[in-house]
């Protein structure tokens, strides 16, 4: 089981569940936020700190936001356009940095609304 960053994290990335996650588990693409699923240990301390509502545990995730659960997994062992290789788990975004890449799901999501 895991936490899932959901479509409202899309184009925002407040990025404080990053600063929260004790294991270092949340890395950064170019339009959201993703959680390394292997990685997470379910702790559970990003969900209260986003600003935006953007994360769930996989069995707590909106219906219409499911495919987030199986993109979150993509993001890591796909190839992203411009890597030569699939992430896989690179235990620690603060070590391996912003990859700067998004999942076709993200890459193809309408832009976030301007507030």
């Amino acid at each position: 089981m895991t936490y899932v960053i959901t479509a409202a994290c899309v184009d925002v990335m407040d990025k404080t569940c990053i600063e929260e996650c004790p294991v270092d588990c949340i890395y950064v693409g170019e339009r959201a936020l993703y959680i390394q699923p292997d990685e997470c240990v379910d702790c559970g301390a990003c969900e209260p700190v986003c600003p935006q509502n953007a994360i769930f545990y996989e069995d707590d995730l909106p219906a219409d936001q499911v495919a987030h659960l199986e993109d979150n997994r993509v993001f890591f062992v796909e190839i992203l356009p411009g890597r030569p290789e699939p992430l896989g788990s690179p235990m620690g975004n603060k070590k391996f940095g912003p990859v700067g890449q998004d999942t076709e799901l993200i890459r193809n999501s309408p832009p976030a609304e301007k507030v």
